[in-house]
């Protein structure tokens, strides 16, 4: 298992966006594919919602890989 950290820039990010920034998922569509398939959580839970606003604290999981989301603008 690997472990990311993402430092955010902005507010939030939005679950499919960090998925294909990070190279977990190859495209958008890939990204989206892998939500809708029930393959990712958010903080223990099974996340369906594609645009999912991650901030500050959240924790994503799938495909054998942990995103811890930090920072973001205040």
């Amino acid at each position: 298992m690997t472990t990311h950290t993402f430092a955010l820039t902005t507010e939030y990010i939005e679950l499919d966006k960090l998925l294909k920034l990070l190279s977990i998922a190859s495209s958008g569509g890939a990204a989206k594919a892998m939500i809708a398939d029930g393959l990712v959580t958010v903080d223990g839970e099974v996340e369906l919602r594609k645009t999912r606003k991650l901030r500050a604290g959240s924790t994503v999981r799938v495909a054998g890989e942990t995103i811890e989301v930090t920072g973001g603008a205040r």
